[in-house]
């Protein structure tokens, strides 16, 4: 059971690691658009102290930049940002707890929802970290999480 534990324990910390990147990619994004662009990641890092040159902005954009638009997506700044992690199955539990938390049937998650789920599981986890646990997932700015925005970070833990 010890071991279960410690499984679950180190897959939250990936996840919380994930969303961590997800939040940061939002950071990077200043224009929503859903792609980072040269410029937003030459003025994030300028903003946190690291003046990069031109050079250095255009080589972490080529390594990150797989379809070789020019711009970095969600998928693309993961799967940078990612490639070392240890995962185990985390894409296979966040792919069933997706489909368990959407009891409704509608392909989206709210903070709600969420909340609702952890109690009836006996599980203790506020309101407030429900809505900011939604709200890290949520890329698209509608208050839920769709289907399709959880597939993004359960893909990009699947190409790990």
């Amino acid at each position: 059971m010890a071991q279960v534990g410690n499984s679950l324990s180190a897959e939250m910390e990936t996840l919380n690691h994930v969303l961590s990147l997800v939040e940061a990619f939002r950071a990077f994004d200043a224009d929503n658009d859903g792609f980072i662009t040269d410029a937003e990641l030459g003025g994030i890092l300028g903003s946190v102290g690291y003046n990069a040159s031109e050079q250095e902005v255009k080589a972490m954009m080529k390594q990150g930049d797989k379809n070789k638009d020019g711009l970095l997506s969600i998928n693309e700044f993961l799967e940078m940002n990612t490639k070392d992690l240890e995962t185990g199955n985390l894409a296979n539990v966040l792919s069933t707890a997706f489909e368990a938390l959407d009891e409704d049937g509608n392909e989206s998650l709210t903070g709600e929802d969420l909340h609702e789920v952890m109690e009836n599981l006996g599980l203790e986890l506020s309101l407030e970290k429900c809505h900011n646990i939604v709200t890290s997932l949520d890329l698209d700015g509608d208050g839920a999480v769709s289907l399709d925005e959880f597939r993004v970070i359960v893909d990009s833990l699947r190409d790990i």
